[in-house]
């Protein structure tokens, strides 16, 4: 299995200049500085103010409308002119195309929070978890082994940015992912890591039969009861508290499908192994695992692979320090040691997920 071809030539050829290469180079040495500024006029109002005016602003005037200082705007403008989210002529600011991306693409706001509120502060220590193999970063916000123990006791900022980011990229993929699960009969089906529920409550909206089991740690499960009470269908939402990383706890039995829904990519490859062979030890003949990940091989667009390569460093800074958004051909080694076999793949779900469907070898 080979990365899509759109890919393979934008990761196997040369695409810079000398010039470019040179300013990227650059780019990247002062990343840290770009993102906050970026991030400042974001939050400060200043990006919405520009192209709110297709005349663009003065720096005097910018600085009266954002409420800041004269210096303050105009370090954050000269420095966001050389980013390219802003223009100057004649002495008046624009926004650029860049900038209304930064300012009104959704991935873009979920992504920059994210990256400010969960990766920022941890990302300092991304060495020191190469190292030794745990998650160094997660230490900023508490002494767990790793985030998902953790996640109810986050800062409310940050597990609202944490739940954000993966909503945007799950959600856009759940009404097509339905309709392919439900394409065949399913009266009982395992959502494993279902963390609040969110797949379970589209479940049984969608179907009026089905009855969903989420399997999670505990802590995750407390979290899914309080997201589903008083919903329609919380009848028929159960929960099963279970450590997934114990081998001595058995999938519970009797499942018409299996349901993995970005939750493999928060486990080692020999982690995912040990769980889907536990996994396939559970179902009958009938069965059918689903596993919807975003692969970054399988990206139609390279600007989604870009982003999804650059996620898995949080799951190495902070979630876990062993686990990566993963290819697909690693994925299906996994399936394939756990005695399973991938009948088919799903390509371009939502934002660029992909869905596995899987049966006993």
């Amino acid at each position: 299995m080979r990365i899509f071809p759109n890919l393979e030539k934008r990761y196997g050829e040369e695409q810079l200049s000398a010039g470019a290469a040179q300013r990227l180079a650059q780019e990247i040495a002062f990343g840290p500085v770009v993102f906050q500024v970026s991030r400042l006029m974001v939050k400060l109002g200043i990006l919405d103010l520009l192209n709110s005016r297709s005349d663009g602003l003065t720096l005097d005037e910018t600085a009266e409308k954002a409420g800041i200082s004269r210096y303050a705007a105009q370090v954050l403008l000269e420095a966001s002119l050389s980013i390219g989210t802003v223009l100057l002529r004649d002495e008046r600011y624009s926004i650029s195309k860049a900038g209304w991306f930064l300012l009104k693409d959704k991935m873009a706001r979920v992504n920059m929070d994210f990256v400010q509120d969960v990766c920022y502060q941890g990302m300092f220590d991304l060495e020191a978890t190469l190292q030794t193999g745990k998650p160094e970063g997660l230490k900023v916000f508490g002494e767990w082994p790793t985030v998902y123990e953790g996640l109810s006791q986050l800062p409310e900022n940050v597990r609202q940015s944490w739940l954000a980011f993966d909503h945007h990229y799950s959600d856009s993929s759940f009404p097509e992912a339905l309709q392919t699960v439900f394409a065949r009969p399913v009266k009982k089906l395992l959502d494993v890591g279902g963390n609040t529920g969110r797949w379970a409550q589209q479940c049984v909206a969608f179907n009026p039969e089905v009855e969903v089991t989420v399997m999670d740690l505990p802590q995750q499960i407390g979290l899914m009861r309080e997201a589903v009470k008083g919903k329609t269908g919380e009848e028929r939402i159960h929960g099963h508290p279970a450590d997934l990383l114990d081998n001595s706890v058995p999938f519970p039995g009797g499942f018409d499908a299996v349901w993995m829904s970005q939750f493999l990519d928060c486990f080692s490859e020999e982690e995912v192994t040990a769980i889907l062979t536990r996994a396939a030890r559970s179902m009958s003949a009938d069965t059918v695992l689903y596993i919807m990940e975003p692969f970054w091989d399988r990206q139609r667009y390279e600007t989604a692979a870009y982003c999804l390569t650059q996620t898995s460093l949080y799951f190495t800074a902070v979630a876990n320090g062993n686990s990566k958004i993963y290819r697909a051909e690693d994925m299906v080694r996994c399936v394939e040691t756990a005695g399973l076999k991938v009948e088919k793949i799903s390509d371009g779900l939502g934002l660029g997920h992909s869905i596995l469907h899987c049966r006993l070898a």
